[in-house]
């Protein structure tokens, strides 16, 4: 069994700027929302000794994890996987739709926004993307433990497709809350839903 988290609403979130390998701190509300991670799941994982805690080496996903491990009862020392980071954009990272637009004319013309990631000219293509996080999906799953795994939007999106077999364009286009957790067990997917967390200024 998998839990599912994607980290919490950070700064560069809030400025509508695409992520990808860059990093930003977590604002107020996405350390809250953290915490309400950590207050679900320690009511949904029993003995955490029995558990894995695991999270992207991104900064805004090991903070969130953070907060988890504490609520929970996990060791500060979980480890890191780079194979569930967030998809990388090469020089889009961390960019606006204006940015991305001024520095690469019409370069994300027929996508959308949810696949025009594909399109950065010296980003991750979704061949390797989808590689990596197979790989570790099919460890996660076969596992003796059941995993918390603290990862990103478009990731989350993809993990979830692959463990539901949907196609490339069905997966991209799934919800990335950042007030629910999802877990993945028996072939099933549920959401689970954290008490939401008012977005402020």
């Amino acid at each position: 069994m998998i839990y599912l988290v994607r980290h919490g609403r950070t700064e560069f979130n809030a400025e509508g700027r695409f992520q990808g390998h860059c990093d930003s701190p977590l604002t107020p509300v996405g350390l809250a929302q953290a915490a309400r991670y950590g207050e679900l799941l320690a009511r949904l994982v029993p003995d955490p000794a029995d558990w894995t805690l695991v999270a992207s080496p991104l900064g805004r996903a090991v903070a969130t994890a953070q907060i988890i491990a504490a609520a929970v009862g996990f060791a500060p020392d979980f480890p890191r996987d780079p194979r569930i980071a967030e998809i990388g954009m090469g020089g889009w990272d961390g960019l606006t739709d204006y940015e991305i637009e001024m520095t690469s004319p019409g370069a994300r013309q027929g996508t959308t926004r949810f696949n025009f990631f594909f399109r950065a000219p010296d980003g991750e293509g979704y061949g390797p993307f989808v590689a990596r996080l197979r790989s570790w999906l099919d460890e996660a799953a076969a596992s003796p433990r059941p995993v918390i795994a603290v990862s990103h939007g478009v990731a989350g999106r993809v993990l979830r497709g692959l463990y539901g077999g949907l196609d490339p364009e069905a997966a991209l286009t799934l919800p990335a809350p950042q007030d629910a957790i999802f877990r993945l067990a028996d072939g099933r997917i549920e959401q689970i839903d954290c008490e939401p967390v008012a977005l402020t200024p």
